[in-house]
């Protein structure tokens, strides 16, 4: 089983990596798949070599070979992330079934995917205060699908659906209802997206657990980067990757921590 960790965590950190070459490719309104990749800076085009995730940033010292320019940190944090991420998942997965099946695989790939998808809307959000809708459409889509997948196949049931529509219906309208009353100041129309997405996605309660752990570590790192002088009240702060960490906080520990919150209070 370690060597099927280790396998996971390498193949999560390429993955990351290409990551890292689309958010560019956004960012320039170029095309993902085409092309070999470059160096930002001085355009040469990289080898096999200078793209292995992790090793070649740090052999290369975060400099690119030809250029010597410094190569953004955002290379290396993703490419770890992505590699923890797919590790987290692929774990949360096995601690659920005891054994491999179809339906096991077919949810793994939909929360690799998934993760993916959170993963550069966190990074291109942070970098420039937007939500494409590239990347939240086809998250939404994707979760559509594969709800739809489990009624299909009778693993979605009528209280299931309830369940779904009341994530959707408290995430997205609570959102909806925030960008309409201050006309987009204080949050824009791609985080009502989003939180169409999580509620589709996590359902009920887990989205509660999302949305609060989004709106608490929103307000502490706020308060931080106030103290720090790095922002100021009325500075505008993305909300997407905190809505995109909630996301992961309800999946991995949405479902325990509500269940301790039950038996506490009964």
């Amino acid at each position: 089983m370690t060597l099927a960790y280790i396998a996971v965590f390498i193949f999560g950190c390429c993955i990351g990596s290409f990551l890292n070459c689309a958010i560019y490719r956004m960012e320039h309104q170029k095309r993902f798949v085409k092309g070999r990749s470059f160096c930002p800076k001085c355009k040469h085009k990289l080898s096999c070599c200078d793209l292995i995730p992790i090793l070649s940033f740090l052999i290369l010292k975060g400099r690119c070979r030809y250029c010597k320019q410094k190569i953004a940190i955002q290379y290396l944090i993703a490419e770890i992330a992505t590699g923890l991420l797919f590790l987290l998942i692929f774990n949360f997965q096995f601690s659920i079934f005891n054994e491999f099946s179809i339906f096991q695989f077919l949810k793994l790939l939909y929360l690799l995917s998934v993760a993916c998808l959170l993963e550069v809307i966190f990074i291109y959000d942070l970098k420039h205060y937007i939500i494409p809708d590239r990347l939240v459409f086809p998250a939404i889509g994707l979760a559509f699908l594969y709800q739809f997948f489990l009624f299909l196949n009778c693993k979605l049931k009528i209280e299931n659906l309830t369940n779904l529509a009341l994530a959707i219906l408290v995430s997205s309208g609570f959102f909806f209802l925030i960008w309409l009353i201050s006309r987009g100041r204080w949050l824009g129309f791609g985080d009502v997206k989003l939180a169409l997405f999580m509620g589709l996605f996590l359902g009920w309660p887990n989205i509660l657990m999302a949305l609060f752990f989004a709106f608490i570590s929103g307000a502490i790192i706020g308060l931080i980067l106030i103290v720090l002088q790095k922002k100021k009240m009325k500075s505008e702060v993305p909300f997407g990757p905190f809505l995109v960490a909630g996301t992961f906080f309800a999946l991995f520990l949405g479902e325990k921590i509500f269940n301790w919150y039950l038996s506490f209070i009964l």
